[in-house]
């Protein structure tokens, strides 16, 4: 069997109330000890430097401009033309009393302006604090109070929520630079309160008439304190360092060594996962790290599509929901579809991944099904699609085996969290024994799991399963004010993610549960309700689902988001007319969605306190406009309780009566 990490440490059993811990596990590449650091590559700022240096030419950071009232092509950006506009923002904030140390806020859509803020602050030794594109005034409020943010860069249309009332904290700043310009009313509502508004323009012509030299940081040195949304309470603030950057940038070089296919400097990615997310912000300080290309998204997530056919990136980025989209758009295609057509696509899906699941790459597994069906699918991610990474949760095994097969393209998973700066463990493109799982240990990370009795997970059981711990020089350096949460998160050096792992015996892991999402019901049961989710996720019925227990109950209820396409298709076969809102109002779709669930509980053969005995229907997708989902569409469970806390307990108020609510 080929296997992908090799143990370095052996385990031991749990012992004095300590709980059991498995071996620990290394990528192979790391077998002998960790490989050498690039000592010429220490800190974020060295990275963007080094390629200035050496591809002053190449093109950098694109975008598009309104013309006429329609998007334009991309325009672009050099290395060299970013480099000295990142001198002139960078001596501007000198001039404007940032010293070492200082934190500096963004705030918008991810555009060039993002990262020159960003590499500013690098090359003077400042803090970067992003603020996300998709929090409202309230965290935005509490992240520049908690991190102390003197100087902050906006995005024009985030002005308002910048200066709305409710912001409190907004009054502490110094300075605000807006991505284009300010409006004067804008200007004037600043000026009030204190805060210095200045254009883009303005405040580049300050560093220019006023340089200095930049104050390059050590490696141990902040980098970021980058605020994760969490699924319950105040953000966390966490905080990583240059080297922790430098050491993911370091380890992707040498994982993609040992691959045929190399990236060169031609290659080009489309961003729009959030800059304020460690995934994007990983991705691109590689890209820059490669004298590679990054075009940025015009803000409308529903037009991305346009985006991709004028980039035409060769690689493609998204968390699981982007790639779910994908599948249900090229399923609904190949439906439409003249018989004939539909099952000659099925048979070139089934001949090519038979050739792939023998061991082909998936270029050489069947050139004739690529030129006959599968090329269409690679022209609706642009047509020069190389590698896609799918992040930010775990992908379904269903939507990886397709995407494999019909992207023409390299497909990996990769598992990682804010506190390890994005990256633990790395699937390999084109290993098909990979699929269902986030692939072997990053190269500069050690992993193991550790047991977590109340639900089980045993690391020494048949699988082994427990919690995945890491340690290693990826790993953040705490919690930004919050020694407390540190140290119970960092304890003898590993850190605690409170994913739920299981080692496959090829040394790959796979992700399968979540620790702190577990319910323990009135009878004593416990239950893992994200689990839960996924299972019941995968009725026809479901669009989206919220599955709800506590103590002091002995049943679970969700909240369903029903699929509307399938919900329509009832609704005409059962005579019922109306929008997906009306028809939510119906007792027969409640009892039909009830009986939908029971079927998928049945099939993953759950126990009997795991079924759903009662439901509410929404008709809106759960939205993080409603504080309901984060940005990367985790479940906030603490505000989808107070959502819905009403509901709920009349739900239940039935449910104890004998009956279900309608």
């Amino acid at each position: 069997m080929k296997t992908f990490a090799v143990q370095v440490e052996n385990g031991r059993e749990g012992r004095d109330g300590k709980p059991s811990v498995g071996p620990v596990y290394r990528n192979f590449l790391a077998k002998s000890g960790f490989p050498p650091m690039d000592s010429n590559l220490n800190t974020a700022w060295d990275n963007l430097r080094i390629s200035s240096e050496k591809y002053p030419g190449n093109r950098m950071l694109g975008w598009r401009e309104f013309v006429g009232g329609k998007l334009g092509p991309y325009k672009w950006k050099t290395y060299r033309e970013v480099y000295e506009e990142i001198l002139h923002i960078g001596s501007a904030l000198q001039a404007s009393g940032a010293q070492p140390g200082s934190r500096v806020g963004i705030y918008g859509s991810n555009c060039p302006q993002w990262i020159v803020a960003m590499e500013a602050c690098s090359a003077y030794s400042l803090i970067c604090v992003p603020l996300y594109d998709t929090l409202g005034p309230g965290a935005v409020d509490y992240i520049i109070d908690h991190a102390e943010v003197d100087f902050v860069f906006v995005q024009d249309k985030k002005v308002k929520e910048l200066l709305n009332p409710d912001c409190r904290s907004a009054k502490r700043l110094k300075l605000m630079v807006c991505f284009t310009s300010p409006t004067e009313e804008q200007k004037d509502k600043a000026a009030d309160i204190g805060i210095k508004p200045y254009s883009w323009d303005e405040f580049l012509h300050m560093g220019k008439e006023n340089p200095s030299e930049v104050f390059p940081p050590q490696p141990l040195d902040i980098c970021t304190i980058m605020y994760t949304s969490g699924t319950s309470g105040d953000p966390k603030g966490v905080v990583l360092t240059h080297e922790n950057v430098t050491t993911i940038v370091r380890g992707v070089d040498i994982f993609m060594e040992q691959f045929e296919d190399k990236m060169t400097v031609d290659d080009v990615y489309l961003s729009f996962l959030p800059l304020a997310h460690i995934l994007d912000r990983i991705i691109e300080e590689y890209f820059f790290h490669k004298g590679a290309s990054v075009g940025y998204y015009h803000g409308d997530m529903n037009a991305l599509r346009e985006d991709l056919m004028e980039l035409k990136p060769t690689l493609f980025a998204g968390v699981p929901r982007v790639f779910e989209r994908v599948h249900e758009g090229i399923k609904k295609a190949v439906q439409e579809l003249n018989p004939i057509r539909r099952r000659i696509f099925g048979v070139l899906y089934k001949y090519k991944l038979s050739w792939m699941n023998s061991g082909y790459k998936h270029r050489e597994a069947s050139p004739l099904a690529d030129l006959l069906a599968f090329r269409k699918v690679k022209a609706r991610l642009g047509g020069r699609v190389r590698l896609i990474i799918s992040g930010g949760a775990p992908l379904s095994t269903e939507v990886e085996e397709f995407l494999r097969v019909t992207s023409c393209a390299f497909l990996t998973q990769g598992y990682g969290l804010t506190e390890t700066c994005g990256l633990t463990s790395i699937g390999f493109p084109d290993e098909m024994s990979m699929i269902g799982t986030v692939g072997a240990v990053s190269v500069y990370s050690e992993l193991r799991l550790e047991e977590v009795p109340e639900m089980g997970y045993d690391p020494f059981g048949d699988p082994p399963r427990g919690e995945i711990c890491v340690r290693g020089k990826t790993i953040f350096a705490g919690y930004h004010k919050n020694p407390e949460l540190t140290l119970e998160s960092i304890r003898d050096g590993w850190f605690h993610t409170g994913d739920i792992g299981e080692m496959l015996p090829n040394g790959v892991l796979k992700i399968i549960d979540r620790k702190k999402n577990l319910v323990k019901l009135s009878q004593g049961e416990y239950v893992a309700v994200e689990y839960l989710e996924k299972v019941y996720g995968t009725a026809d019925i479901v669009e989206d689902i919220w599955v709800y227990g506590n103590s002091f109950k002995s049943m679970l209820v969700a909240v369903v988001v029903p699929h509307e396409e399938n919900t329509k298709k009832w609704a005409d076969l059962n005579g019922h007319k109306g929008s997906l809102s009306e028809l939510c109002s119906l007792n027969l779709l409640h009892s039909y969605v009830l009986s939908e669930l029971k079927a998928a509980a049945e099939l993953s053969k759950l126990r009997g306190f795991e079924h759903i005995k009662g439901v509410i229907l929404e008709a809106r997708l759960f939205e993080a406009e409603q504080d309901l989902v984060t940005p990367t569409l985790k479940k906030r469970r603490d505000k989808m309780l107070k959502h819905y806390q009403a509901k709920i307990d009349e739900l239940y108020a039935n449910l104890g009566e004998g009956r279900h609510k309608g």
